[in-house]
């Protein structure tokens, strides 16, 4: 049974720093291309994060570029996104989403599996 399953969210000062996870299984995790995707209050899934399987490309949504960072740890079958200076904007709900099938990148990852999510809040 595949599972994805995110943590690390939680309510952040603005400009303050955060570290989601995202733990794999049911599956060769080291395998598929993985991805984080968010859902901000009232609006649809937005692409955020995309990296390869061995963790070596990665690619990020202009609204997140440079603050944003995605990595793997395929020993641990675990996705990471660190958040750095966070925005008001950047409140979301956060959820890794995995690929369909093996080495296999998706042109519109929110329509991917995705995990339950976890909350992000970003307020003074």
């Amino acid at each position: 049974q595949v599972q994805l399953v995110e943590s690390g969210g939680g309510l952040v000062q603005p400009g303050g720093p955060l570290r989601l996870s995202c733990t794999a299984s049911g599956f060769t995790f080291s395998r598929y291309w993985m991805y984080w995707v968010r859902q901000a209050p009232g609006k649809g899934l937005e692409w955020v994060s995309t990296i390869d399987p061995a963790g070596r490309t990665t690619d990020y949504a202009n609204s997140v570029k440079g603050r944003f960072a995605i990595s793997r740890d395929n020993a641990k079958s675990t996705l990471y996104l660190q958040i750095n200076s966070l925005k008001s904007e950047d409140t979301a709900v956060y959820y890794c989403a995995k690929a369909p099938r093996e080495y296999y990148r998706v042109v519109d990852p929110v329509k991917s599996m995705r995990g339950q999510g976890t909350q992000v809040t970003v307020s003074s």
